[in-house]
């Protein structure tokens, strides 16, 4: 591999990687935590924020792709690029759709019951925000994120090994 296509590789990656532990696992959490913001300004910013995150990160990947695949890259980082590639393809094609469905019944005030997508609210629902079954999507997506942040470290690493 290149120097300067692992040197660009990189430096993309760490970025990506950066960005990723900033949002993920800092930014989402930490903002249900402050003062007045309710469950659907939550939903409401987290989406805006992971619309953003997932745009600039598919821009990443593909900086990362061009530059590997310009290059006479290792088998390691290829396949910590594919891993990150196919993590990233499966949050925005299979769990962000979810996610998505799931935030808009939130936001429309209809009841989540655990295995079912949603119903209707009616006069004798009372179930808050906070009582609101949790959601396995969002698990999915944080394990993703979780094997994406350990991929990243292990291609920037192995990116700057061969710098």
């Amino acid at each position: 591999m290149s120097s300067t296509a692992a040197a660009v590789a990189g430096a993309v990656t760490f970025v990506w990687l950066g960005m990723v532990l900033a949002i993920s696992f800092l930014e989402a959490p930490l903002k249900f935590r402050a003062p007045g913001v309710t469950i659907p300004i939550g939903l409401g910013i987290g989406r805006l924020v992971f619309r953003a995150l997932n745009a600039v990160e598919a821009v990443l990947a593909l900086v990362i792709v061009v530059a590997v695949a310009l290059s006479d890259p290792s088998a390691v980082v290829v396949a910590f690029t594919a891993v990150v590639v196919v993590l990233l393809a499966v949050q925005l094609a299979v769990i962000r759709p979810r996610l998505n469905r799931r935030s808009d019944v939130v936001l429309a005030g209809a009841r989540l019951d655990v295995g079912a997508e949603a119903e209707t609210p009616t006069g004798t629902d009372v179930r808050t925000e906070s009582e609101q079954p949790r959601s396995h999507g969002h698990l999915a997506y944080v394990a993703c994120e979780v094997v994406k942040v350990i991929a990243l470290l292990g291609l920037g690493v192995s990116l700057l090994a061969r710098a």
